[in-house]
């Protein structure tokens, strides 16, 4: 069994378990294609794939054997990489979530540049729940998100306490501070980040610990958006403070407490438990867990 089979195998997954398409993509013949796969078999005396008619099926001893052919076909990508590479030090790959994104990475990016100009950072800012997926198909080094990973994969390391204010439009008749029951909260039209997000995940959380669940009347992605509709009384929005910050200070919007709720979070760095991480990797995660340090925006008082 080497490496090859492994690459075969994963391709035909890839393939939509079409042995002639992943014939193609790797410019091999049908026949030593399905050669490939039935040595596998033979070797791990085990059925990866059922026959069904024309096409294939994978088993549960196939799906176990295609994390593994994911991760070390990935893992020698990564070494091919990092070697063709060392010479110009090489690409990191960082991936963030939506709030820290847009408020933190940009500094983290610029900060980490001035002192390793050669090599070139490479960003994506998504949901929090694809962050985790594109760290299990490595292809990111390592992501800032808000909130714990959920694959058992992924390694978490807090490096940034942060919490959620409820926000409410300044003209309509709320205080700044006003503390709410439980029953008021529940009574209002709700403007949330969506689904799979972070932001999201930790009010979803807070609301069923405290017995109850909410319907938004309105989701979006942008944390401007949500800011803007409840600075036009829309509703109520529940969304990271240091992201409304200028809308606070502008007086456009007011923050309120909740009795007994508390929507408090860590930021984290997540990766991959057995990625290799470069010394430009641990340099740029070292920097985030500094860089508060530094940095007057990110004082949770603020």
């Amino acid at each position: 069994m080497t490496l090859r089979h492994m690459i075969i195998f994963r391709t035909v997954c890839e393939a939509n378990f079409n042995i002639t398409k992943a014939a193609e993509l790797l410019h091999m013949t049908q026949p030593a294609v399905s050669l490939a796969i039935k040595e596998l078999e033979q070797y791990y005396g085990v059925r990866l794939f059922d026959r069904i008619g024309r096409r294939l099926h994978i088993t549960d001893a196939g799906q176990n054997f295609l994390q593994y052919a994911i991760h070390i076909s990935d893992l020698f990508k990564d070494m091919e990489t990092g070697l063709r590479d060392w010479d110009s030090r090489g690409i990191l790959r960082v991936g963030a979530s939506i709030t820290i994104g847009s408020q933190f990475l940009p500094g983290y990016v610029r900060a980490f540049s001035s002192r390793f100009p050669g090599t070139d950072v490479r960003v994506v800012v998504e949901q929090t729940d694809r962050l985790e997926k594109k760290i299990l198909h490595n292809e990111l080094d390592f992501a800032l998100i808000e909130g714990t990973a959920h694959d058992p994969n992924i390694m978490s390391e807090a490096y940034m306490d942060d919490y959620l204010s409820v926000v409410c439009p300044a003209d309509g008749g709320w205080k700044q501070g006003q503390i709410l029951t439980v029953e008021e909260f529940r009574k209002q039209r709700f403007l949330l980040r969506e689904q799979g997000s972070g932001t999201r995940e930790v009010f979803d959380r807070a609301t069923e610990q405290a017995g109850f669940t909410v319907t938004p009347v309105w989701e979006a992605m942008s944390t401007t958006a949500l800011v803007n509709a409840v600075i036009n009384g829309l509703g109520i929005a529940v969304l990271p403070n240091r992201m409304i910050l200028p809308a606070k200070e502008s007086g456009l919007v007011v923050t309120v407490e909740v009795e007994g709720l508390k929507f408090q979070r860590n930021f984290y760095i997540i990766h991959h438990k057995d990625k290799f991480l470069t010394p430009s990797a641990q340099t740029f995660m070292e920097l985030c867990r500094k860089y508060g340090e530094d940095c007057p925006e990110c004082d949770n008082n603020g």
